[in-house]
């Protein structure tokens, strides 16, 4: 049981054997306070608002003598240190030998899971979560506006793993379509074999490039690229030989970039895996009286309340061919039957909200009821992303700015350590700057880019989420992490180590809020907090010529600290350094 729910239990069974109620009934009107800078804080606060939304009190008695009747059953409670009962809220501190213990005894405990286990979860259904993220175009650069796509992706996977959900993460290449049709015959026009071994995707782009500029005004280049595509529909064998060399050498390339992020893929699918299953799509439409066909031949789902086709979706081209959202629906029905998911997550840009949209609605229509356990998780566009190399920006080009800043960042530090490959730190630290420049508010809202702003080594920056867990490290390293043997609670009863387990109270409902809307500003927040109270506990609380008993409990503070921050960092895709 994670700390905190050790003391949200003590008070939900002292209350449920006065009230006659289960336990469980109080677990939700409790929860921990955030910790404040000005003023000593609250450890809990008791929701009786919550607790009549919910019919567990009486709604016709009244709320002020409700909350007082309930306070004094709490100050009756051994763990209970202090109560403070206002108008419809309990607020309450624990006592401080208890927390001390509680909390250190927890990290000791559940090292890997601390947070993680918490009752919480219970109540959440852990089965199979399908995650669908990244999904570039094949033969083309990764460009940086896929790298949100990316990591909002790996921790929303993360944190499902995490709470123990089997997880199938899926990268949906963007591999079909009529720009196949452009591409295949761009090449055959301005294609060059020697140019596509030595640098295949930059070739691949110039001829892309080419081709749509020459498309422009060339009807004869739109119609190849239509006839491209038809046979690519048909599986002639030459155009699909070009097409499977184009994707394999990009699939090569993209794995050397995800390498580079820490990111994985159970499956590399796309587009193409259902072409096939696409035709049958159409026909299960036809013969469910869905599919009509317009004056231009095309075949659309009406998805309009009225049925007069004021709202609908095309699913089929006038010469036979599939679309993209057609292709969706058949790989949305396909892992269905290959995994039996219990939740799928889509995350792209939120442009596509529609088109998201229409595909669950068509699900629904077809008689799949698993379409409402799917979810579109969008994320808006950022702005000013681009190297001193121009304003095409390609994901390795902002990787290796990163790496090159942090490197030179960390040079003209009077504090950097000595380290075998500061390459590979420079590497990690950059990665993790960016992570978290992303993730500090919410996904759907655009953000400016600022090199200099996500690269300081002060502030809630990665880099200073990087640099307190170093320095915890380096200390762990030198003395130990205090947990051999027996130590003393009643040494760490000042204010600053109250206010780092006071904090860590609420690492359990940060996840949990985590996994309920999927943003991962919460943890971010929490773990910049964290940071800035080990920060300021750091310099107060030596370990360095303190008496041995106390020199031990700070390790074993600062330690549970250090587990936490290098956890919480590689649920949002962060892998810690120890040096710095």
């Amino acid at each position: 049981m994670h700390m905190a729910c050790y003391f949200r239990r003590s008070i939900a069974s002292k209350l449920s054997r006065a009230l006659g109620r289960s336990e469980d009934a109080f677990i939700s009107a409790l929860c921990a306070i955030p910790v404040s800078k000005k003023q000593q804080s609250p450890d809990f606060r008791l929701s009786v608002n919550t607790l009549l939304r919910n019919g567990i009190l009486p709604t016709n008695g009244d709320l002020q003598a409700q909350t007082e009747a309930l306070a004094s059953q709490l100050k009756q409670d051994s763990v209970v240190e202090e109560i403070f009962a206002g108008r419809g809220v309990i607020h309450f501190r624990v006592s401080r030998n208890l927390l001390v213990q509680k909390v250190l005894e927890q990290l000791c405990q559940e090292r890997h899971k601390f947070g993680v286990k918490s009752e919480l979860f219970d109540g959440l259904k852990k089965g199979t979560t399908v995650v669908e993220f990244s999904s570039p175009n094949i033969a083309k650069k990764f460009h940086a506006g896929h790298l949100r796509s990316t990591i909002i992706g790996n921790f929303i996977a993360n944190l499902k793993e995490s709470l123990g959900n089997n997880v199938i993460r899926v990268n949906y290449l963007g591999d079909w379509g009529m720009q196949f049709g452009l591409l295949g015959a761009g090449f055959q026009l301005f294609g060059c074999q020697e140019k596509l071994k030595k640098n295949p995707l930059q070739h691949l782009f110039d001829v892309y490039v080419q081709v749509n500029k020459e498309a422009e005004n060339n009807e004869v280049i739109g119609q190849a690229a239509r006839e491209f595509f038809r046979r690519l529909e048909q599986q002639e064998h030459q155009a699909l030989l070009l097409w499977k060399q184009f994707r394999e050498i990009t699939v090569e390339e993209y794995q050397q970039v995800y390498k580079r992020l820490g990111v994985h893929f159970d499956i590399y699918s796309g587009e193409s895996f259902h072409q096939q299953q696409a035709q049958e799509v159409v026909q299960q439409l036809q013969r469910r009286g869905l599919l009509k066909t317009t004056e231009k031949g095309t075949g659309v789902v009406d998805l309009s309340s009225a049925g007069d086709m004021s709202s609908y979706s095309t699913v089929l081209r006038s010469d036979g061919t599939s679309l993209y959202i057609t292709r969706d629906l058949a790989a949305a029905i396909d892992r269905k039957e290959r995994y039996n998911f219990d939740e799928m997550i889509y995350v792209t840009d939120k442009s596509q909200g529609i088109h998201f949209q229409q595909l669950f609605q068509i699900l629904l229509a077809m008689g799949h009821s698993w379409a409402e356990r799917c979810q579109h998780v969008p994320f808006g566009l950022v702005q000013g992303m681009k190297t001193r190399l121009g304003e095409v920006v390609f994901l390795e080009d902002v990787l290796d700015e990163a790496r090159a800043r942090m490197l030179r960042n960390m040079s003209q530090s009077k504090t950097t350590k000595e380290m075998v490959y500061p390459e590979d730190t420079a590497e990690k630290v950059g990665i993790s700057a960016l992570i978290v420049q992303d993730f500090k508010g919410p996904l759907g809202s655009d953000y400016k880019f600022d090199w200099d702003r996500i690269l300081q080594a002060q502030g809630d920056t990665g880099v200073f989420l990087q640099y307190t867990h170093a320095r915890l490290c380096s200390l762990i390293h030198r003395y130990g992490d205090g947990e051999e043997g027996a130590f003393d609670p009643s040494l760490l009863l000042d204010q600053r180590s109250i206010s780092i387990l006071q904090h860590l109270l609420r690492y359990d409902e940060v996840l949990y809020q985590s996994v309920q809307d999927l943003q991962p500003k919460h943890l971010v927040n929490f773990l910049m907090t964290l940071s800035h109270l080990a920060a300021s506990a750091h310099r107060e609380l030596p370990v360095k010529g303190s008496p041995q008993a106390v020199a031990q409990a700070r390790l074993r503070l600062f330690g549970g600290v250090c587990t936490v921050l290098a956890n919480g960092m590689k649920i949002l895709g962060i892998t810690p350094v120890e040096k710095m």
